[in-house]
């Protein structure tokens, strides 16, 4: 992966400038450490700017690449994994190709295709092409929301970038804060749709273009996730679709191992990366492995790691992480990610990348998105014994159930009980709801918006829930309640939390390529188009991905309960210190940022330093406004932890 920047002139002004680009380009050097290009338009109309991570033809690959005319030029962040055979059939109509890389694919396809082009790309891309001939320019991001891409009108001037510390040097002035994005953050975890916690900047929603032309901006979905319907479901045996599902993850596993470096892999000792390690074994390659440990043993999983790595005979490393380094790691997470988040779980993923780097390794395997393909989260389980207790509100075994979820809880006691129903039961009545499956959680984040200022709450025109349920698509209601779910989930929690606080950006901060096979457009497709039954059959998460895979993984794995990822939280800031993070949390800096009410604010903070904080909404809530007060501190004031300015 790598980093884009550019600047279009939407009317007559002032010309694009090379120290513009370069400008822009300084802040993505991590991103790119392996070389720099631009291209400028005549009459410097439009300027295009790249930082590389070279992976494909190290040699011959700088960007911008450009069509046999130069008509058309390119800039492109990621990979396009079936860019061999796209090249066999462009050469075949006539192309002449100049390069080995996956680059030059695009200017030969756009030609081709003309917008169409990104239909044939089997990738995880963000792209700016720009068309001389036609005067467009091309935006468009891949379909899962790999990549990321923002931008934001400047006067006259669309400004873009892989990056918004990126675009905001393109900027004429330093944007503040949206504050319905930081509702938004809230509620799912992370802005969803095209909003950034920049007032102003604009994220490119995974599957869409967006095309520049004639002073005019359109914007348009070129994919999206969809469900068949009861009577369109893929048809054949439990056997047979195993085995399609299995071939399919095993092409989708091969063509992610076309590099021109060394490919590794994440692995956490759960199912999902454990198969694609197996899956790269008989692929002929040998992963260096990397996995993190915890010095708490609630979080740990490294004893799995190791079985795993044992049973593979690959060269495996590990770090450990412990509350120091959560609150160390701090500052740096909420720069690189550049929105507030309401767990620390990305900080550990920073460290992880930071391991594969000091390895040699640019590119590393990974099973993010398993869990949305597949179903393999417990908020599915919970779902549908929420609806089974549903058909019988008044019964006292069926909640019960929930215990085989999560057997931690004590729902037998009066107590217990009480809370199962108070917290689980809570919109029982409306278990048909869209939203279902996810308003207890959501309930559960939005308690830390008892918090916010007044400024804040009117500066919020919309409920973030409602507004979402505004964008779903209209086949939605048609839809299994397994696949609606699928659906939300997909569209709040992974691109813009999973694959980018926790994904790309801590990946990137080390200059290293994650790579995603259970995100290939047709595993996804093919998961969509199944019985939702084949996905959790009764309690059973992932039922045909293990039909698939399992008898290539060591059973221990196979058998094992899923364990979410989780890291240390609020405990990390239990110990009073004089620096950055506590400066953030003061109570003359939460006045002077003005979006959570100071007074209220502050109990919550003594809470945690006297390490009484023990509830996950306590824990949620001090990280997302500790999250917010560092992220207002490094982009809306500009102050680092030196004391220097952004």
């Amino acid at each position: 992966m790598c980093g884009l920047a550019g600047i279009l002139n939407l009317e007559p002004g002032a010309p694009v400038r090379p120290d513009e680009l370069a400008a822009m380009l300084v802040p993505l050097a991590h991103r790119g450490p392996d070389g720099t290009g631009t291209f400028l338009a005549e009459p410097e109309q439009v300027g295009l700017a790249h930082a590389r991570l070279s992976i494909i033809d190290l040699a011959g690959g700088a960007q911008p690449i450009r069509n046999e005319s130069g008509s058309v030029q390119v800039v492109f962040n990621g990979e396009i994994f079936n860019y061999i055979e796209l090249r066999a059939e462009l050469e075949q109509a006539g192309h002449r190709f100049y390069t080995r890389t996956d680059t030059e694919v695009l200017v030969h396809l756009y030609e081709e295709h003309g917008l169409r082009f990104v239909d044939r790309l089997n990738g995880q891309f963000a792209i700016a092409l720009w068309d001389g001939d036609a005067r467009r320019l091309v935006l468009a991001r891949d379909r899962a929301g790999i990549l990321p891409l923002f931008h934001a009108r400047d006067g006259g001037r669309l400004v873009f970038a892989s990056e918004i510390k990126s675009l905001l040097r393109g900027l004429s002035r330093r944007p503040g804060m949206n504050r319905a994005a930081l509702d938004q953050v809230f509620t799912f975890w992370s802005p969803v749709g095209t909003a950034t916690l920049f007032d102003g900047v604009e994220q490119l929603p995974p599957g869409h273009l967006l095309v520049a032309e004639r002073g005019r901006i359109t914007m348009e979905r070129y994919w999206d996730w969809t469900f068949g319907l009861p009577g369109e479901y893929r048809r054949g045996s439990v056997a047979d679709l195993a085995r399609e599902l299995d071939a399919l993850l095993g092409d989708a596993t091969r063509i992610r191992l076309r590099a021109d470096v060394p490919v590794g892999a994440y692995l956490s000792g759960g199912l999902d990366s454990t198969a694609l390690v197996a899956l790269m074994r008989e692929g002929g390659i040998a992963p260096n492995t990397f996995s993190l440990a915890f010095e708490d043993p609630g979080l740990d999983e490294s004893a799995f790691q190791r079985e795993a790595a044992d049973f593979f005979g690959v060269r495996h490393r590990t770090i450990r992480v412990g509350e120091g380094d959560i609150r160390a790691g701090f500052v740096e997470t909420v720069y690189r990610a550049e929105t507030p988040f309401l767990r620390c779980a990305p900080i550990p993923l920073m460290a992880l990348s930071r391991l594969a780097h000091a390895n040699d390794c640019k590119v590393v395997m990974t099973g993010e998105g398993s869990d949305e393909v597949f179903g393999g989260y417990d908020l599915f389980k919970e779902a549908k014994i929420r609806r089974f207790w549903a058909r019988q509100s008044a019964s006292k075994w069926r909640p019960r159930l929930l215990q085989r979820l999560y057997p931690y809880l004590d729902i037998t006691s009066a107590r217990g009980q009480a809370y199962s129903e108070a917290f689980f039961g809570a919109g029982l009545a409306e278990a048909g709801a869209a939203f279902f499956a996810h308003e207890p959680r959501w309930r559960t984040t939005a308690q830390g918006k008892a918090l916010f200022s007044d400024e804040t709450r009117q500066a919020i025109r919309e409920d973030a829930v409602g507004q979402f349920g505004r964008s779903l698509p209209r086949e939605f209601a048609s839809w299994d309640p397994f696949n609606q779910s699928q659906y939300v989930e997909a569209k709040t929690l992974l691109a813009n939390y999973l694959l980018s606080t926790q994904g790309d950006r801590m990946l990137m901060a080390n200059s290293v390529e994650g790579r995603f096979p259970y995100l290939d457009h047709r595993v996804i497709e093919f998961a969509n188009a199944l019985d939702p039954r084949l996905k959790m059959h009764v309690l059973n998460e992932k039922y045909l991905l293990k039909k698939a895979v399992g008898a290539r993984l060591p059973p221990a794995i196979l058998a094992r309960k899923k364990q979410p990822y989780r890291s240390p939280d609020s405990r990390a800031f239990e110990a009073v210190r004089d620096d950055f993070v506590a400066e953030a949390l003061s109570e003359a800096s939460l006045r002077r940022a003005g979006y959570f009410d100071a007074a209220r604010t502050q109990l919550l903070v003594r809470k945690v330093r006297a390490g009484r904080a023990v509830s996950y909404k306590d824990s949620m809530t001090f990280i997302g406004v500790l999250s917010t007060q560092v992220w207002h501190a490094l982009f809306v004031e500009g102050v680092t932890p030196g004391g220097g300015r952004l």
